[in-house]
């Protein structure tokens, strides 16, 4: 295990900056993702911390070394790309010891670190077959297994499920996440699925444009979003923003309006002024079915609209509302509702559990 240190990195290919500036720890342990859109930097930053990519200022730390000029090979870290990248003409058995044949370990040591690996991995009656002869979930197995027999001080993910169907992403992220807690390794998994993020990790690190966004633990970036784009990013389906404007403020909460929302007091730590313009974010979840029209000031908040879409999943229903703005608001309501396309409902939220934002500097 090893604890990874990112300080003040950055990275320009000539005048354009595509990182700028990052802070990062991975403990000793920790499994942290990178999660943010396409273009945003993750593959970038765990390219740089392998050596694949030079950095252009800053310092990588690897259990406590500067690696900045070292070589991928000498960095104690192995890698799990979005390709499998294993050999077609070596058996399963054959590619696992692959990096330990370059090595010239022993026969009997490399038996041992495959029939470990293999174990470790359920894929025993496979280490004879083919790379032909797998699955695309299997062919993932032989990529992870010879990372694991190089026990490696950091293991990097790069998207390692993107080529996976639906099925087979939610069983392999299963086994990464099993692989996590009996190895007990340090691990650094980029993704674009905010989903595979809040399920894996022990801590995301949510990056934009080449910058860190927001740290925390999955269910701290859920509750309390550092900004807009956290916000946005982070919870399936994503948060409902409403443009509204300040109309009174006082003991740490600030009440908003807008056509849709009426008035609502939230909670806020920006200092608000009435007449302000101000995002207030409501997630899907905590949306549930009301009756009446919209209440003053008070501890719930109602939206309401005509239904244009009704998404039946038996543990929850998804719900599309047009509202009067036409504005689309989406519900993520408890079981199998009785709601109908076409009907006018309301849904009504607690306004503790709304977020208010301050839309130029996009901070909560």
């Amino acid at each position: 295990m090893a604890q990874v240190k990112l300080k003040n990195v950055r990275k320009s290919y000539g005048p354009v900056d595509v990182i700028k500036g990052v802070d990062i720890e991975v403990d000793d342990g920790e499994f942290v993702v990178f999660v943010g859109p396409s273009g945003c930097g993750k593959s970038t930053l765990l390219r740089m911390i392998a050596g694949l990519e030079d950095i252009t200022s800053g310092t990588i730390e690897i259990d406590g070394r500067v690696v900045n000029e070292v070589q991928p090979k000498d960095r104690s870290i192995a890698m799990v790309f979005q390709s499998y990248a294993i050999f077609p003409h070596m058996t399963v058995r054959e590619n696992v010891a692959f990096g330990l044949t370059i090595k010239g370990v022993g026969k009997a040591e490399k038996d041992a670190k495959v029939g470990e690996a293999a174990r470790i991995l359920q894929m025993e009656h496979l280490l004879d077959r083919r790379p032909s002869q797998l699955s695309g979930g299997q062919r993932q197995r032989v990529a992870i297994g010879r990372a694991i027999v190089r026990d490696p001080s950091v293991f990097l993910f790069d998207e390692p499920l993107s080529n996976l169907d639906a099925a087979l992403r939610l069983d392999m992220r299963m086994e990464i996440g099993k692989l996590h807690q009996s190895l007990k390794a340090s691990m650094i998994y980029v993704t674009h699925d905010q989903v595979e993020a809040m399920t894996l990790a022990d801590k995301i690190v949510v990056l934009k444009d080449g910058q860190v966004m927001q740290i925390g633990a999955p269910m701290d970036l859920y509750h309390h979003p550092a900004n807009l784009f956290v916000a946005g990013f982070i919870g399936s389906p994503k948060m409902n923003f409403f443009d509204t404007e300040v109309v009174a403020t006082g003991n740490g909460k600030s009440t908003v309006k807008s056509d849709d929302t009426g008035d609502v007091e939230v909670e806020s730590a920006t200092a608000f002024r009435v007449g302000d313009r101000a995002v207030l974010g409501v997630r899907p979840q905590y949306l549930s079915l009301a009756s009446g029209e919209k209440t003053a000031v008070g501890k719930m908040g109602v939206l309401s609209g005509e239904v244009a879409l009704v998404e039946r999943l038996g543990t929850e229903t998804i719900v599309n509302l047009t509202l009067g703005s036409g504005q689309t608001l989406i519900g993520a309501l408890d079981g199998d509702q009785p709601v109908e396309t076409g009907t006018s409902i309301t849904l009504a939220y607690e306004t503790a559990e709304a977020h208010l934002f301050a839309p130029e500097a996009q901070q909560a």
